[in-house]
């Protein structure tokens, strides 16, 4: 199939000489003007287009300033083709984003040699970038193949937990869309990756690893040297991502999981665990994980307790706002009592 050429130039001779030129190999659509082009343009995509500078209403530096501002043409080839020859011109329109830069009169050799260049490294380019999202595909479904199989062997582990890193992470999810929506703490989420953030809180409890079965499954009320014992799971998690951090570098999406399993037993007057943090010092993902983790608890059958109602552990929840909740988001929290619920049901089927 033959190549598409746009030629956009106010002269009806050099725009002859231009069809002539590249007639029977490519596709070549003329046009006097960058109006016109640009009317064009949506119902036909160029492969490539070869631009004139001195033209009048809009010249060729402003087209291709238009051009580049608009994602659906920005990846489009530009050559200009001008009859201004100082280095300041052409340097203006590489920085402009024009592949390349030729000096009417123009040989027919010159002009195919440089628009074949240029079709063929733009095709390299497109099959490489095709080539590396295929990559990042495979990739992201690798990690989270990981991340699940990881998140499998700590909750089958924990017999009296099942289906709790699920509900979490939706949960979490949950939070952090309404957290986005109403701009809280935005200087710091704004440069998160949502699904990365979301992915990464399935490891909060990777620490529980490390833990006995005798005490991690114990039906009864934990003794208090057992439940030091359990307090050890934070570090122990957070130790553990340290290490995939050494061996694979320090990748963003670790970096969020060792936050949410060092963290989101902490609370905000400083009583909780391990590090008795307080306040706005506890990072921000153990602040978020600290609702969703009480949150699941609550509403949750265990040995020892029976299952609060969405509506209780809600009112639970906001009632310790201040001593272990951050107060921001306890102001969200109660907004997405519905959407809890409905994961709650949806989740517990």
């Amino acid at each position: 199939m033959k190549k598409t050429i746009f030629v956009v130039d106010d002269s009806a001779l050099n725009l002859a000489m231009a069809e002539e030129a590249l007639e029977g190999r490519y596709l070549v659509i003329t046009m006097s003007s960058a109006e016109k082009m640009f009317a064009v343009l949506g119902k036909i995509m160029p492969d490539l287009i070869l631009l004139d500078i001195e033209m009048p209403e809009m010249n060729g530096y402003e087209t291709i300033q238009r051009l580049k501002a608009n994602e659906q043409f920005a990846e489009i080839p530009i050559i200009f083709l001008t009859a201004m020859t100082k280095t300041q011109d052409e340097a203006k329109g590489i920085e402009l984003g024009a592949v390349d830069f030729i000096v009417k009169p123009f040989s027919q050799q010159v002009l195919l040699n440089r628009i074949n260049n240029h079709l063929n490294i733009d095709e390299q380019i497109r099959d490489r970038t095709q080539q590396l999202r295929e990559r990042t595909v495979e990739l992201v479904r690798l990690k989270n193949s990981i991340v699940y199989t990881l998140a499998d062997v700590v909750e089958n582990r924990d017999k009296n937990t099942g289906g709790h890193i699920d509900r979490t992470t939706e949960y979490t999810r949950i939070l952090l869309e309404a957290m986005l929506e109403r701009g809280l703490y935005n200087e710091e989420t704004r440069v998160w990756d949502f699904d990365s953030i979301v992915s990464s809180a399935r490891l909060h409890d990777l620490g529980k690893i490390s833990i006995p079965d005798s005490i991690l499954n114990k039906p009864g009320k934990l003794e208090p040297e057992e439940f030091s014992v359990i307090k050890t799971h934070p570090i122990a998690g957070q130790q553990i991502i340290f290490r995939m951090v050494e061996k694979a570098g320090d990748l963003d999406f670790l970096h969020h999981a060792g936050q949410f399993a060092a963290y989101h037993h902490e609370k905000w007057d400083g009583s909780g665990y391990p590090y008795g943090l307080t306040g706005n010092d506890i990072p921000l993902h153990g602040r978020i994980m600290a609702f969703v983790d009480v949150y699941d608890a609550l509403v949750s059958e265990r040995p020892y307790k029976k299952a609060f109602s969405c509506e209780e552990a809600i009112n639970i929840v906001l009632n310790d706002a201040d001593k272990h909740f951050d107060p921001n988001i306890a102001d969200i929290f109660r907004t997405i009592k519905e959407k809890l619920e409905l994961a709650k049901v949806r989740l517990s089927v």
